[in-house]
């Protein structure tokens, strides 16, 4: 069971380490050398590589897992909402308000208030109101993305900057709530949210790069090593900057911990003469990763100063907005809304000539697409690919709320994989009032499919989604096994949701393990070097406070990382 000679530099003993190498799926203890595990085995095998210098970290029986993955998160922008107004995980308006006023005392009277994170479910149909907000800024312009990014919350102040009024249009992308007189009201919504944010103040490089130590420090403490940011572009309708030279520099300077693929950003207002851009930018952070082909998928394992740590192979494309707030592409109607379905914010002729030319190019494609409109065309655009750059580009198809039962075929038959977001899938008080009352019994059947597409061999991978929710990986898989939330991620004494979420969508312990792992590992091109413990294997360890597969299922959302190793440096913990 060993991989190479020589003293180990990290030694796990004395645990449950999650690995196939042993019949049983698992070993006692397991050696790490030069960012690799070395060996794994029984506590007297390893401990023949175990040295003077070798880090001895001894688990007391607890269960080590591969560390997981995230196959869909802004991290920067989560680092960025934390270290700014964050309003992440307030219920209520008056929450919100009072976590706004208590910012604004520490900004200069011609500061931006920015941050954002806000629920929906905290206000009265979902819209906040600059008539509330006003009062707390101070005279300051506001702008507060939602914890979605598909709404903003904005006060007078912006508005008037930005010249909004009653006789601004709807742009095709996006709407402007308002009053019985057209007045703006304070909520824009997808791409309407670009009147106000083409007016924010850019965040800096140093900025930049606190949000991402931030975020990363943040996801080592969630047992994450290695993610997809959904958003490498400047995304001014979700409130999004650019972070493509923030990873590079970060990759450079050695303090990028974490492996990461970039999804470089789709901007549907440009067309394709785009692609020369997104192909440039792909190759200078393949050059900056050592040298490798421009198209190539994979940087290598551990790295020099971690140089390779930082890829963009990858292309975004947004097909739609959210249900709540009407704009997720949907067949028909939503109830009671004047025949309202949302709409395609790609048109499907555009989109098919982007998806031929960005797989003919190497990209792997990467869908947000939340109605079973935007389901639907992305798997058309798949479908019209040649069989070898679907599989060659394993692409992804992220959230998928709403999947058709014509669909639920095609998504093994395309090589697509589901990227699904498992913490939503649950009632709460988002789907029960701004969901559920606007789809119907029929759709409301349809949403996240999880259980089916996995029985029915499509490959599952997981995201998160942070800062839109939590980046918990252990939340998310409590989920999508119980398809009821944690009392964790309720307020003490709350108690947890008593009626699971479409229950037959439930699945395994080790299938939402896995998901975390293989899964993203496999959409990242990475499945030869992480996700499972192995010789060879990159060195990246979550330890748990409880073992998952000895618990409960619903005990999953009490369990802690304890511990975390990426390439064989431990960057959370210590015991």
């Amino acid at each position: 069971m060993t991989a190479s000679d020589g003293r180990a530099d990290l030694v796990l003993t004395g645990g449950k380490i999650r690995s196939p190498a042993h019949p049983s799926g698992f070993v006692q203890a397991l050696a790490v050398r030069g960012g690799l595990i070395q060996s794994v085995g029984t506590d007297e095998e390893i401990r023949q590589v175990t040295g003077p210098r070798t880090r001895v970290v001894e688990l007391g029986g607890r269960l080590a897992v591969p560390a997981f993955g995230d196959a869909h998160v802004h991290a920067v922008a989560g680092g960025l909402e934390s270290l700014r107004c964050n309003l992440v995980g307030l219920r209520t308006r008056q929450e919100s308000l009072d976590a706004v006023a208590r910012y604004c005392a520490g900004l200069g009277p011609g500061d931006w208030v920015l941050g954002g994170g806000w629920t929906m479910s905290a206000f009265p149909g979902g819209l906040p109101t600059a008539a509330d907000l006003d009062p707390v800024t101070g005279g300051r312009p506001a702008f507060l993305p939602n914890r979605d990014h598909h709404s903003a919350w904005v006060n007078t102040v912006a508005l008037e900057r930005a010249g909004v009024d009653a006789r601004t249009l709807d742009p095709p992308d996006g709407r402007i709530e308002r009053d019985a007189a057209g007045l703006p009201t304070g909520t824009l919504h997808d791409g309407a949210m670009r009147l106000v944010a083409d007016l924010v103040p850019r965040a800096g490089a140093a900025e930049l790069r606190a949000g991402l130590l931030a975020a990363q420090a943040h996801l080592h403490s969630l047992g994450i090593t290695r993610f997809q940011d959904a958003c490498v572009g400047a995304a001014t309708e979700l409130g999004i900057p650019d972070v493509f030279d923030t990873y590079r520099q970060a990759a450079a300077d050695g303090v990028l911990t974490c492996h990461v693929v970039g999804a470089l950003w789709w901007d549907r207002n440009r067309g394709l003469g785009q692609i020369d851009d997104l192909l440039a930018r792909r190759e200078q952070a393949g050059r900056d990763a050592g040298g490798q082909d421009a198209g190539a998928q994979d940087a290598g394992g551990p790295d020099g100063g971690g140089r390779g740590r930082f890829r963009a192979t990858t292309v975004k494309l947004m097909l739609d907005g959210v249900c709540e707030t009407f704009t997720a592409a949907m067949s028909a109607p939503y109830l009671g809304r004047h025949g309202e379905r949302g709409r395609l914010f790609i048109d499907p002729e555009m989109l098919r000539a982007a998806t031929g030319r960005l797989a003919a190019e190497g990209f792997q494609l990467h869908f947000h697409a939340i109605g079973d409109l935007a389901v639907s065309t992305a798997l058309d655009a798949l479908e019209a690919l040649p069989a070898g750059q679907r599989r060659a580009g394993r692409h992804h198809l992220a959230h998928l709320q709403f999947i058709a039962p014509q669909d639920m075929g095609r998504f093994r038959a395309l090589d697509a994989v589901a990227n699904f977001q498992p913490l939503w899938a649950c009632n709460e008080p988002q789907m029960e009032e701004l969901t559920l009352p606007f789809v119907g019994p029929e759709r409301a059947a349809w949403q996240y499919l999880i259980g089916t597409l996995a029985r029915g061999g499509t490959r599952i991978a997981f995201g998160s989604d942070w800062p839109i929710s939590s980046a918990d990986p252990l939340q998310e898989m409590h989920v999508a096994v119980n398809r009821v939330k944690s009392q964790r991620l309720g307020r003490p004494g709350e108690p947890e949701c008593a009626d699971p979420f479409l229950p037959a969508q439930a699945i395994t312990v080790d299938e939402a393990i896995g998901a975390f792992t293989s899964g993203v590992d496999w959409v990242n091109h990475e499945e030869d070097q992480a996700g499972r413990l192995l010789p060879g294997m990159r060195a990246d360890v979550a330890v748990l406070d409880q073992d998952l597969y000895a618990i409960p299922p619903g005990d999953i959302g009490s369990t802690s990382v304890v511990l975390t190793a990426a390439s064989g440096q431990v960057v959370f913990g210590d015991l």
